[in-house]
């Protein structure tokens, strides 16, 4: 698996918060990735966002079979 798959964390700027959802989607859709959490402010005169991508690849870490207790 590549390594740029480690790489979850994306920016994006724009002058309007419309000009920022285009750039996002199209980011989305060019790269076919979902954006897992993102976080906008206003940095002066623009709109910032930075984002983390949801990985494709998942370690689970731990003894093996995995046991689930419920404690509610």
């Amino acid at each position: 698996m590549s390594d740029d798959n480690k790489l979850n964390l994306q920016y994006f700027e724009s002058s309007s918060m419309r000009g920022l959802y285009e750039m996002m989607e199209h980011w989305q859709n060019e790269n076919r990735k979902r954006l897992l959490s993102v976080s906008i402010q206003k940095d002066n005169d623009n709109f910032c966002c930075v984002a983390l991508t949801n990985p494709t690849e998942v370690f689970i870490t731990g003894p093996w079979p995995l046991r689930v207790t419920q404690s509610w």
